[in-house]
C-alpha cells in the first residue's frame, strides 16, 4: 500500500523537548524532537480529556498531557498505567530539512 507524505514543518521549527502542533487535513498532530534527536508525530489530543499533547512535557520518549499529567508513549501512542487509552502515531520522514508525516 502507497504512503501519502504531508510536508508539515521545517527540522529548524523544532526545538528538543518542546511540542509543536501541526495540522493534517483537519487531523491535529503534535511533533516533537526527542532528547535522542528522534522526531515522534501522535495525534494532538488526550484520550482522557481532549488535553493538547503539543503542550505537554515531554521526558525521554514520552509526553504528558497538561490537563492530567496522563503519560503517553510517543513511539506507540499508549497511555502509560495505571491509565489507560492510545492515541494516534505517524511515521515521520526528514527530506531535506523538511519534515513529512507519512500517512496510509
Amino acid at each position: 500500500m502507497l504512503q501519502q507524505k504531508v510536508k508539515v514543518a521545517k527540522l529548524t521549527d523544532l526545538e528538543p523537548l518542546i511540542g509543536k502542533k501541526v495540522y493534517v487535513g483537519e487531523t491535529p498532530i503534535a511533533l516533537f524532537l526527542t532528547e535522542d534527536g528522534d522526531i515522534k508525530a501522535i495525534h494532538n489530543v488526550c484520550p482522557h480529556q481532549q488535553g493538547p499533547l503539543s503542550e505537554g512535557t515531554v521526558s525521554e520518549h514520552y509526553v504528558f498531557c497538561p490537563l492530567h499529567d496522563q503519560k503517553i508513549d510517543l513511539n506507540t501512542g499508549e497511555v502509560q498505567a495505571p491509565d489507560e487509552g492510545c492515541v494516534a502515531t505517524y511515521p515521520v520522514e526528514v527530506v531535506d530539512g523538511d519534515i513529512y508525516i507519512c500517512l496510509p
